[in-house]
């Protein structure tokens, strides 16, 4: 069977940052900076990002292009049997996210329609707060956003590499920096917007902290998807003759862009406004709202923003939907469309425990946790650690001489990549996952 392949080294890059730029960068980003001292964190966070993030994208990339099939095969195929459960827990690992992630997905979807209609047009925090509680502890209202999440990216990934991954991404990678370009004009040229601007970028180094620095690790990974082996599926589907190094090079120079981005559009409008941000996740769908309403043509901004949103859930949602459906076709032969129904007929029907877990499901706990969050907690803390933990040592060790073959134009960057993998990655990520447990 003759595997699909990018048909162009730019939707190879924009599929790749679209897997990278998901809520994570949009929402999580902002206040995570405001919460450790800004500048200062930011600071921290490109250095490990141009350090140890590059490192592991790299060496997911160049694992999946080597072996030309997904996780469990791209494992078991270059170091034997022993180490195909590095892939196997990658795919668990993505079916538990996007199982959860669908639900954060369909709210971006139920906010869109809110602001659509008008009723996040409001100054009353506790009436934003009060719809935020309402929604999402509705019965069946998020059930069935959470479907039409899981029915957009099916309808995506089901129709192949180019035809359906690359296409849309081509589409939806531009209208994600428009949409902030959009925003950030807006932001930046409001009354006292100045203030947020300085908060995002003046270094607080009273801040730095070794919880700081653990927080700016986890942060990185999770930014670029590395650990559960999305970027190792998109790899496979790379062609030999495409330069790695100045792709990946962009996929991280675009995801940080992007980062910076969500900050210049959030802090100045936050801060013009006298609000808060660092107020969590919250800041999305109770704070934000705030800002649109005391702006001329505020609802306008209010969709573009829930566009956004959705756009940015949307391209992580197909990377995570594409690692698990490649697991099947490769290792059994069977066809994509069936495939890709199946498997996400299975993640809507495992997400709605978790969409209920703030409503009529609120009092099932475990270790005190909701279905929700052990679901995060559990893929998150647990299986995505882990995973960078096992590519990392896997390729310092097991493979080394096939990625410094890829990196043979380049000695010093593949000596420190070296030692990245070997050891300095493995020793910095178990440190996320004890400080996390």
């Amino acid at each position: 069977m003759n595997r699909s392949q990018w048909s162009s080294k730019l939707g190879f890059i924009l599929a790749s940052t679209g897997a990278t730029v998901g809520l994570g960068s949009i929402w999580k980003f902002p206040y995570v900076t405001a919460m450790n001292g800004g500048g200062a964190f930011l600071i921290i966070f490109l250095l490990i990002i141009f350090t140890l993030g590059i490192s592991l994208l790299f060496a997911e990339i160049a694992i999946g292009r080597a072996a030309s099939c997904g996780a469990v095969g791209a494992f078991r195929n270059l170091g034997g049997k022993e180490w195909s459960f590095i892939g196997y827990m990658g795919v668990v690992c993505g079916f538990i996210v996007l199982s959860f992630y669908s639900v954060i997905g369909g709210w971006t979807i139920g906010y869109l329609m809110r602001a659509l209609d008008g009723r996040v047009m409001t100054n009353d925090s506790k009436i934003l707060s009060s719809l935020f509680r309402n929604y999402v502890s509705h019965p069946y209202e998020p059930i069935v956003t959470h479907g039409l999440f899981v029915l957009f990216t099916l309808l995506i990934v089901i129709f192949g590499v180019q035809k359906g991954i690359e296409r849309a991404s081509k589409i939806l990678m531009p209208a994600l920096f428009i949409l902030m370009l959009i925003l950030i004009v807006r932001s930046v040229t409001l009354p006292g917007a100045f203030v947020g601007v300085r908060t995002l970028l003046s270094p607080d180094l009273s801040k730095i902290s070794p919880s700081m620095i653990v927080e700016a690790l986890g942060l990185a990974f999770f930014s670029l998807s590395v650990g559960a082996g999305c970027m190792l599926a998109y790899g496979s589907y790379l062609p030999k003759e495409t330069k790695l190094t100045s792709a990946i090079l962009w996929i991280t120079s675009l995801t940080m862009l992007t980062s910076i981005l969500a900050g210049l559009m959030i802090f100045p409008a936050v801060a013009s406004f006298g609000l808060d941000p660092a107020s969590g996740p919250g800041l999305t769908y109770m704070t934000m709202p705030i800002v649109f309403n005391h702006l001329p043509f505020g609802q306008f901004f209010a969709i573009s923003f829930f566009s956004l949103l959705l756009v940015a859930s949307l391209t992580s949602a197909v990377s995570l939907l594409e690692l698990i459906i490649i697991f099947p076709i490769d290792e059994w032969r069977f066809r994509r469309k069936p495939v890709t129904l199946t498997i996400c007929i299975l993640i809507f029907i495992v997400g709605i425990p978790a969409s209920l877990s703030f409503g009529i499901l609120s009092e099932y706990k475990f270790f005190g946790r909701n279905i929700f969050d052990s679901m995060d907690y559990l893929a998150t803390n647990i299986l995505l650690p882990l995973g960078g933990i096992g590519t990392a040592l896997f390729t310092g060790w097991k493979i080394w001489p096939l990625i410094e073959d890829e990196l043979s134009h380049s000695p010093r960057i593949s000596l420190g990549m070296k030692w990245i993998c070997r050891i300095i990655a493995p020793v910095l990520i178990a440190l996320i996952l004890i400080f996390n447990i």
